[in-house]
């Protein structure tokens, strides 16, 4: 028979073991499925290498790559007829671009610089020592996000280059390396998925997928025939109607999408 003490004393240990147990982890949303609803195709030049598109007052800037090939480029976003074209200096292989105000940042591939150009006069202003490779290069609005072909997106200053933070990338849990050409629209992060019709939002701030689109089908297998991957993803004006531009390597044509959800 228990007493008044023992028994008061298990109540107390009881509760103590209660208020102890660590709290129920909330599920992870899941991750939105969608798909592209073509609005409008303009044309792209073929013999364009693309490594990163933006659209930045009422001008497109398209990255090219290749060593001893690559250019930054200014188009018509209505035609996609080329205005102006520069190239990089000497054998640099060009990659990813983003407009931070009056300048352009643009990636080189293996060459370890970063190029900063003046935006209105396409004018090369410095190169600047990177770590590691560039793939794709966006500006969330306070700073660089760069892709380097792995499972990571790193942080830099806008402006200085320096970098200063990483986060890693997953879907369901898995790291999803390959990540290509970005855009960093209302804070999140679009990235090309290399070698696929795939493009995925991140939150940056974790690093979690919480968007994949399948976008698959945008040119038929003749039009295909010479081309390369799909890379390349500007965002147009209109907040919250998901409106894009997408393009590839060597492709024919740029199309305007609308992301919508998947059946």
């Amino acid at each position: 028979m228990l007493t008044d003490g023992i028994l008061a004393a298990i109540l107390v240990v009881a509760a103590g073991c209660a208020a102890a147990a660590p709290a129920a982890t909330p599920a992870a949303a899941p991750v939105e499925r969608l798909r592209v609803d073509v609005v409008a195709e303009i044309p792209h030049d073929t013999t364009a290498f693309t490594q990163g598109l933006e659209l930045a007052g009422g001008v497109l800037y398209e990255g090219t790559g290749l060593a001893g090939e690559s250019q930054l480029r200014e188009l018509d976003p209505a035609t996609g007829a080329v205005r102006r074209a520069v190239p990089l200096p000497g054998e640099l292989f060009g990659e990813g671009i983003t407009v931070v105000g009056d300048r352009i940042w643009q990636l080189t591939w293996r060459d370890g610089v970063a190029l900063e150009w003046d935006r209105a006069r396409l004018r090369l202003l410095r190169q600047v020592p990177m770590a590691g490779e560039g793939w794709g290069l966006c500006f969330d609005g306070a700073r660089l996000v760069r892709s380097d072909g792995t499972a990571t997106l790193r942080f830099h200053d806008p402006s200085t280059f320096a970098q200063t933070g990483s986060v890693a990338v997953t879907l369901d849990g898995a790291p999803l390396a390959a990540l290509n050409e970005l855009e960093c629209v209302d804070g999140q992060v679009w990235a090309n998925v290399w070698r696929t019709d795939r493009i995925v939002r991140i939150d940056p701030a974790d690093g979690r997928v919480t968007a994949e689109v399948d976008a698959a089908g945008l040119l038929d297998a003749r039009r295909r025939e010479g081309t390369d991957v799909l890379n390349g993803i500007a965002a147009l004006p209109g907040a919250g109607e998901r409106r894009y531009l997408l393009t590839g390597k060597y492709w024919p044509a740029m199309f305007r999408v609308r992301l919508v959800p998947a059946p």
